[in-house]
């Protein structure tokens, strides 16, 4: 089997750290799911969720991936292996760990690799629109500061995510994170109508890290919406009717 294609930021190429964000190539799946679909949410064959699950497990050289049951939510947790009672409920997963394989899936939120390289902490996180606006990125820099990190230290890397250009919205949405403060108004372009706005979601979560204090951050600059020989997409399969989508994965782990 030929190694995964995998989308990588220099801001992680660290000593010690390996990461990867992973498109929708390399798996086994078929028809919407083709081919790298690791989303055990999906209705997709469940052997091959596990076997594409497994390809990027073994790209890490372990044998499985440790991510939690996401729900959007604030919640960071601690994971030291695999869980062994299944995922629980949060929305990113930090380890000081060697060998454990935090994840993230997404299918246009966005996931977020941290890396403190001089404490040897690591995070992944998924921050759909909600969980951003909830605080999921201040929770997992603070859950690494626990291990000891220090966020002076942190690199981060936003993934393929849904682009500015391609996430319209209503303005209720926008009404959301104007009441949680008026400078997120900032976020918003004209739609192509007067009662739609265009939304940044990688900006916001730049601007979460900032304010964080993980001043080394960066986007890979890649649209899930746009990109569909490379990203499943929630967004594209909800506009052209599909009934449902395929999952991609994004990983870090000390080793």
């Amino acid at each position: 089997m030929a190694d995964l294609p995998v989308i990588t930021s220099p801001l992680l190429d660290l000593p010690g750290v390996r990461h990867g964000f992973f498109t929708r190539r390399g798996g086994v799946s078929t028809g919407i799911y083709e081919s790298l679909n690791v989303g055990a949410g999906s209705h997709d064959d469940p052997d091959a969720v596990a076997e594409n699950r497994r390809r990027v497990a073994a790209h890490f050289g372990s044998a499985e991936l440790v991510a939690g049951y996401q729900v959007h939510s604030a919640a960071a947790l601690v994971a030291d292996g695999p869980w062994p009672a299944g995922p629980p409920q949060a929305d990113a997963v930090v380890s000081a760990t060697s060998g454990v394989v935090c994840a993230a899936l997404a299918a246009d939120c966005a996931p977020v690799l941290i890396a403190d390289p001089e404490a040897k902490v690591v995070a992944a996180a998924h921050a759909g629109w909600r969980g951003a606006l909830a605080g999921i990125v201040e929770a997992s820099v603070r859950r690494m500061e626990g291990l000891g990190a220090n966020r002076r230290w942190m690199r981060a890397a936003v993934g393929p995510c849904i682009g500015p250009a391609s996430y319209e919205v209503g303005l209720e949405f926008r009404a959301e994170f104007v009441k949680a403060d008026p400078a997120f108004g900032r976020f918003f372009a004209t739609g192509a109508t007067d009662g739609k706005r265009l939304f940044d979601l990688p900006g916001f979560v730049l601007d979460r890290l900032r304010a964080a204090g993980v001043e080394r951050c960066e986007w890979v600059g890649r649209d899930t919406c746009a990109e569909e020989a490379w990203f499943f997409s929630n967004r594209r399969a909800f506009k052209r009717g599909e009934p449902d989508y395929g999952r991609l994965v994004s990983a870090i782990m000390l080793g």
